[in-house]
């Protein structure tokens, strides 16, 4: 059962930059799906939005990390933004209530971990293979399965560290083996 949370913030969106590339959870981004991105709230949580300033709510799905903007809680799809009539302003003051979060999650309030990610991959014999070069250096690489729908993404991670400056150093020393470097939190 999923810690109980309603907390309120600043909300913000993001939509046509990021439309097609990669979220958090290996899915690709489509700016006109209910998601969000936190990095309070665990991926692959169902939270429901509530504009303060109209009342409008919508309910979203967690798929990405940030805002990475001082003070904001949660960045929006832009349909999500739609719905709650925050595209014109830009943000909004909201109430954000937690419906659901995906089992063996950190529970909310818990001190957030920092992993280095080094790519996301359809096929797991892609992901074994990065996995394994950076194995002979590193002694905390791992490989999380994450379902997205019908599909499966294999992602290969560092860590955890307790610190983003602790991740971000790994991260500078892995810079080496030229793959793709992503810092996330948890």
């Amino acid at each position: 059962m999923p810690t109980q949370l309603s907390m309120t913030g600043i909300a913000s969106w993001y939509g046509p930059g990021f439309d097609g590339h990669r979220t958090a959870t290996g899915e690709v981004y489509n700016q006109e799906e209910m998601t969000a991105a936190s990095t309070v709230i665990p991926l692959g949580s169902e939270v429901m939005v509530t504009n303060l300033a109209n009342g409008r709510a919508c309910q979203v799905r967690i798929n990405d990390h940030g805002p990475y903007v001082k003070g904001r809680e949660l960045d929006l799809s832009h349909e999500a933004a739609r719905n709650l009539g925050i595209v014109k302003p830009g943000t909004a003051r909201v109430r954000i209530d937690l419906l659901s979060q995906p089992e063996g999650t950190r529970p909310i309030g818990t001190p957030i971990r920092y992993y280095v990610q080094v790519g996301s991959y359809s096929q797991p014999t892609n992901a074994r293979r990065v996995s394994s070069k950076l194995a002979a250096y590193y002694s905390d690489v791992k490989i999380d399965e994450v379902s997205a729908g019908a599909r499966s993404f294999y992602r290969v991670r560092m860590g955890s560290f307790a610190t983003r400056d602790e991740a971000r150093e790994r991260a500078n020393d892995s810079a080496r083996f030229g793959y793709p470097i992503v810092i996330v939190s948890e």
